[in-house]
């Protein structure tokens, strides 16, 4: 459904972010809005990951309008969630926008929705004398994800499912997560839009191209061989789960010495713990800190495969021609599945090195993956999202993976 009412310009559109992912995906959105006359763009940042989150913004060169510190070590999902929505409640009476964005399935995502919904409280008192009644309209990039296990993956399944009951707008990635949310009840403002992953990616994949990026504690020797990439960090394969994932690796590491095996480690103990007593000493693993975003696209752009438990890494590796193998049980982008770009592999040690075992000796398998078309984004999503917003038909604005963007 497209709305008729005529629209005021510029619109005061505030975009929360606080994680890596998300600002990686609401870049190109956010470059966008920077230069449209449509909008008056508020950018704050939560600071859910602090120190990680900065270069990624200095990349896009993005510059918060408001940032908040609200981490603590160690800290539960409910000192934070309390911190974050008294910061953001109290710069959205600030600013009063009147559009907020949030992206995906994150803590940030889901209290920047609450902050905004519970904001008409505010509005109410104050506009009560006017006789009117102002809400602030919410914004969900990448809706309609859905694994249907609100403990896989915790606490994201809830956050998502949350923040599609608050949001007035839905821009789903795929015409698969439209229909999840239709089938909710979500009848309005539905729009298939693609991923703007997808435009971060490939703007960073042509830069990388021309001017390769600095890479953090790899030498060329690293990259001198094939080699899979990998990433871990998902809370429901702490424990046991990463402790299997570290043996797979280790076994495919004897398998095929020619090979390396690059993993730029996430900085979470719970992570760092098994994988470096499990792999620390293995001549052809690679441990790095976390890359930047552009030396990790260029690690995507010159690996055979990704072996990954990471979401966005299902979209973004088919953009390159990467099969990706992913270490979980279930995922909420079935499509990549269907269309052939990703596998489920789990983190039974020999389901994941009978995947990439099978990849890396069969070149039919490989190329039947690598060659699969990309059903989450062409590079335009930023602009449709924006053109939505603005009051735009979605007959001018939709994605379909199917047809050839010119």
């Amino acid at each position: 459904m497209t709305s008729t009412t005529p629209l005021r310009h510029p619109q005061r559109l505030m975009v929360v972010l606080g994680t890596r992912p998300e600002a990686v995906k609401l870049a190109p959105i956010l470059q966008a809005a920077q230069h449209d006359p449509r909008f008056q763009l508020i950018l704050v940042n939560t600071g859910q990951h602090k120190e990680m989150l900065q270069p990624f913004l200095e990349w896009f060169q993005l510059k918060p309008h408001h940032t908040l510190s609200v981490m603590e070590p160690g800290q539960p999902l409910a000192a934070l969630s309390g911190k974050l929505l008294n910061g953001l409640h109290a710069i959205m009476e600030q600013e009063r926008p009147d559009i907020v964005m949030v992206q995906g399935d994150t803590t940030t995502a889901l209290i920047g929705a609450l902050a905004a919904y519970y904001g008409y409280d505010y509005y109410v008192r104050q506009e009560a004398g006017e006789g009117r009644r102002h809400f602030i309209q919410i914004a969900h990039v990448e809706a309609g994800l859905r694994t249907d296990n609100l403990y896989a993956p915790f606490p994201e399944e809830a956050n998502r499912r949350l923040i599609g009951t608050l949001a007035h707008w839905h821009f789903a990635p795929t015409q698969t997560a439209a229909d999840r949310l239709l089938g909710e009840g979500h009848t309005g403002n539905v729009y298939v839009t693609g991923n703007p992953v997808n435009d971060a990616l490939l703007y960073t994949a042509n830069l990388v191209k021309q001017t390769p990026p600095s890479l953090v504690g790899l030498s060329a020797a690293a990259l001198a061989k094939p080699y899979v990439l990998i990433t871990g960090h998902r809370r429901e394969n702490y424990g046991e789960g990463f402790q299997h994932i570290c043996q797979a690796i280790a076994t495919l590491a004897a398998r095929f010495p020619s090979h390396h095996f690059i993993y730029p480690v996430h900085l979470n103990r719970h992570v760092q713990g098994p994988v470096n007593e499990l792999l620390g000493n293995i001549p052809n693993v690679f441990l790095t800190p976390p890359q930047d975003y552009p030396a990790f696209v260029y690690l995507m752009q010159h690996c055979q495969l990704l072996l990954t438990d990471s979401g966005g890494l299902q979209e973004e590796g088919p953009s390159l021609g990467k099969p990706v193998l992913v270490m979980r049980d279930t995922t909420e982008r079935p499509e990549g599945i269907e269309a052939g770009t990703a596998k489920l592999v789990g983190t039974v040690a020999e389901n994941i090195v009978h995947g990439v075992t099978e990849l890396l000796t069969n070149p039919a398998a490989y190329q039947a993956m690598a060659q699969a078309i990309n059903p989450y984004g062409d590079g335009h999503a930023a602009t449709r999202i924006l053109n939505l917003l603005a009051g735009e038909s979605a007959a001018a604005n939709s994605f379909n993976p199917l047809l050839k963007v010119a």
